[in-house]
């Protein structure tokens, strides 16, 4: 009667504070470590130039685009793996829009 489900459970709140109690209970804690900056621009440098190569698109990487690569980590998120790779996948997409374009 009035019940919903949310997520596969009918008392969301319920299965949020036992996954929470959980994880206090057994000290189960995941975290990801921001990279240092020059880690994470070689990252991203060699995510554009892997992704130029099966796009067949000649690599670009200059002082200006490890600007943009920075300032994009500092307003998405973080200077992480998954950062990096969407950063370069959207240059890539760009890139190619205007080359079409």
């Amino acid at each position: 009667l009035g019940a919903k489900m949310v997520h596969n459970e009918i008392h969301h709140g319920e299965a949020v504070e036992e996954k929470i109690s959980l994880s206090d209970r057994f000290g189960l804690w995941v975290s990801f470590y921001v990279f240092k900056q020059d880690l994470y621009l070689e990252i991203v440098q060699k995510t554009i130039a892997r992704l130029c190569v099966e796009s067949s698109i000649e690599p670009q990487w200059d002082e200006g685009l490890a600007k943009t690569a920075i300032k994009w980590s500092h307003e998405k998120s973080k200077r992480c793996g998954r950062t990096a790779l969407q950063f370069a996948r959207h240059w890539l997409g760009q890139h190619m829009l205007e080359k079409d374009g």
